[in-house]
């Protein structure tokens, strides 16, 4: 298997598979695949987990794409302009994907949902209770409204993000919020009454256009 990712303003994976090879894709980002390529709906982890991602704002099934012959190809992208990245997995460690931030995987990946660790980051974080988490030693591709941002934390680094700005982050990076100090800010900031907080080591993807809750990948 081989990627490229191209365009400007609303960026797309273009997969190049060979027979037997598989990607999975979040709904509605398989954009076009030539002959040789066959899909269907499939729940990575069963029922359970299905269920556990549709709570992550993701869709009960995802597509599962298969190669049946050599040579073929896929494209794949989101529903909103903005920038494509790809996470491996195998070096950088597992991913924690906001909601609409996943566009596909391929390789042997592990899709699962993760849930946030305060109660309070799940009410007012922007991007719910759960939390779409991939693992294992493939490659996944993470979408990101606007071009992103990209911060690497150290252990004892905290950085504060703005409701609907975050795309991605290490599994290994603490998710909270912080309540935003002084009623003119609050009233008149536009950030609203919480700002989401992230601790410790690992990959942090930022956004630079919102991310609103009708904008799925």
């Amino acid at each position: 298997m081989n990627y490229s990712i191209e365009g400007e303003l609303a960026q797309v994976v273009r997969l190049r598979l060979d027979s037997g090879q598989t990607c999975w894709a979040s709904k509605g980002a398989l954009i076009s695949y030539t002959t040789g390529v066959e899909w269907a709906l499939k729940m990575p982890g069963g029922p359970s987990k299905a269920v556990r991602r549709a709570l992550a704002g993701e869709s009960l099934a995802l597509t599962l794409v298969k190669a049946v012959s050599d040579g073929t190809e896929t494209i794949l992208s989101s529903s909103q302009p903005g920038k494509i990245i790809a996470w491996h997995l195998k070096k950088q460690g597992p991913v924690v994907a906001t909601r609409g931030s996943f566009v596909g995987a391929v390789g042997r990946i592990e899709i699962d949902v993760t849930v946030a660790r305060s109660p309070g980051a799940a009410v007012f974080g922007g991007a719910g209770l759960f939390l779409q988490k991939l693992s294992g030693d493939g490659t996944a591709f993470i979408h990101g409204a606007g071009d992103f941002i990209h911060y690497d934390l150290g252990p004892d680094d905290v950085l504060f993000v703005s409701t609907g700005s975050l795309a991605a982050f290490s599994s290994s990076v603490d998710y909270d919020i912080q309540r935003v100090k002084g009623f003119r800010r609050i009233i008149f900031g536009g950030e609203g009454l919480f700002m989401t907080r992230l601790r410790g080591s690992g990959s942090v993807l930022l956004q630079s256009l919102k991310r609103t809750s009708g904008n799925k990948a």
